[in-house]
This record gives structure tokens, sequence and C-alpha cells, in this order.
């Protein structure tokens, strides 16, 4: 077979045109294109690493702000307990100091009602006593026993302590006109007359006296001179011992 180089020359240049045609208007659009497409692919990859990074620095922010809300609730409730338990043992102690109060104010009012009972108990044993004395000694009285009070009452007299003296002389100077004395019993002269000179003798006074007859002292004597009294009878004895036990 023959070469014929005018026709390969001319397959050449065909072929060199071909190669322009394709590099200028096919070939360049292509790599534009897939340029285009990989800046594209890029830019979107780009973005879903950006995506993913904020997401995970999300994911990283919500976790640690869970765990500080968790802490935050542990903490609450910790201070929470810490307060309930606080109130729990305040309330506990204001009540076992109200049940205590209580409890004292129970044994108090016990005590007084105990006290009370013991009291009127032991009044009563005493006005029984004092009643029963008095039947007793009503029995027994008589001018004998008068007669020692009235003895008795001397002998008191005459021992007084100076100081007790100066106080009834001065009272009996202040009796208005007369000394009373009141006896279960009539007094004799010979009684009477002891019983003024003694008076006059301590108590140095001149005033006259006055007798009368009380049968409610049941025995003795009861000498009045203006607010002051000397006593020495069953009567006034009796009382005096049930005022003074019931005072006690």
């Amino acid at each position: 077979m023959e070469l014929n180089w005018s026709t390969f020359l001319l397959e050449i240049i065909n072929f060199l045109i071909l190669v322009w045609i394709l590099k200028h208007f096919f070939y360049k659009p292509v790599l534009n294109v897939i340029a285009r497409r990989r800046r594209s692919i890029e830019k979107s990859l780009n973005d879903a690493n950006t995506l993913h990074e904020d997401a995970e620095a999300l994911r990283v922010q919500y976790e640690n702000r869970l765990a500080e809300w968790e802490k935050e609730r542990q903490a609450a409730r910790t201070s929470l307990v810490k307060e309930i338990e606080t109130e729990r043992a305040q309330q506990l102690e204001a009540l076992r100091a109200t049940l205590g109060k209580e409890r004292k104010k129970a044994r108090v009012i016990e005590q007084r009602r105990l006290e009370t009972n013991r009291l009127r108990t032991e009044e009563m044993a005493l006005a029984q006593g004092a009643q029963f004395a008095t039947r007793l000694l009503s029995v027994a009285a008589g001018p004998e026993l008068e007669q020692r009070l009235l003895d008795l009452l001397l002998k008191e007299l005459t021992a007084l302590p100076p100081k007790q003296l100066s106080t009834l002389r001065a009272a009996a100077g202040k009796t208005a006109d007369r000394i009373l004395v009141a006896s279960t019993y009539p007094l004799n002269d010979a009684t009477r007359l002891s019983l003024e000179n003694t008076l006059a003798s301590v108590l140095e006074v001149t005033t006259p006296f006055h007798y009368e007859q009380d049968k409610e002292l049941l025995a003795g004597l009861r000498v009045t001179m203006g607010s002051w009294v000397l006593r020495a009878n069953l009567q006034d004895e009796l009382k005096s011992f049930a005022e003074l036990a019931h005072e006690t």
C-alpha cells in the first residue's frame, strides 16, 4: 500500500483541529464543571465538618450542662434534706420542750392538788381534833384547872423579859378606864386580890378591874387591857393551836 503524505498530513491536521476543538469547547468546560463540582463538594464537606464540630460542641456543652444540672440538683436535694432535718430537729426540740413544760405543769398541778388535799385533810383532822379536845376538856375542865391556868398566867407575867414587860406596861398605861377579866368560873376574893396585886405590881397600873363570866372559855381567864389581851384559857389555846397548824 502506498503512503500518501498529503493525506497523512491532512489527518494530522484534522486530529490537531479535533484536539483543539475538544480542548476549547468540551474538555475545558468539563474541567470547569468538575472543578465547580469539586469546590461544591469540598464546601459541603467543610460545611458538614463545621456542622459536625458545632454539633459535637453542642453535645459536649449539653453533656456538661447536664452534669452541672445533676450536680446542682444533687446539691439542692442535699440542701433540702439538711433543711428538712434541721427543721425536723427544731420541731422535735420544740415539741420536747413543750411536752416537758406540760409535764412539769401537770406535776405542779398534781402536787398542788395533793397538797391541797393534804391540807384539807389536815384541817379536817385538826378541826375534828379540836372538837374532840374541846369536848374532852369541857368534861375535864373545872375550877381546879382554871386555878392552875391562873397561877401559870401570874408566873409567866412575873418572868417576862424586860423588853416585853416594858411594851405591856406601855399598853396597860393607855387602857381607857378598866381592865376586863373574863373567867369561866366565878373568882373568889382571894384569887381576885392575888390577880390584881400581881398585875398592878408587874404592869404598874392603878386601873380598876371589872370581872365577868364567859362559859365559852371552858377553863381559864382572858384579861383585856385596851387593844392588848392576855389569854390563859382553853378556848383561846385550842383556837390558837388550830390557827397555827393551819398557817403552818
